[in-house]
């Protein structure tokens, strides 16, 4: 099994505040299994973070974070959201990468 960074996507646009976390955890969860949204075996959604509208999404392989990322347009669609809500999915591993070259230069 690959290591669980290679297997984990960040997600943003995540709707904060319109429903319990455990609720927004498990319409996560079935969003990211779903076939139509390229998705696969959940290992584990990390939600809520530190940032507002983030979660972090497992899959229990890597293969599905590749068809997950080829998918263009990604939407959280469900009967207890009044409507579907744009998800932006990025490979957790550029995401880090991203943040400390962000925090690099920062003092410039």
């Amino acid at each position: 099994q690959a290591a669980k960074s290679a297997r984990t996507v960040v997600i943003t646009g995540v709707p904060d505040g319109l429903l319990h976390d455990d609720v927004m955890t498990d319409i996560l969860v079935i969003h990211f299994q779903m076939s139509k949204n390229n998705g696969g075996d959940v290992e584990e959604v990390l939600y809520p973070t530190m940032e507002k509208g983030v979660a972090y999404v497992t899959f229990e392989d890597q293969e599905v974070v590749e068809s997950v990322l080829k998918k263009d347009d990604h939407r959280l669609e469900d009967k207890r959201l009044s409507r579907y809500y744009p998800l932006k999915v990025t490979r957790y591993c550029e995401h880090v990468s991203a943040f400390r070259i962000y925090l690099v230069v920062l003092p410039l």
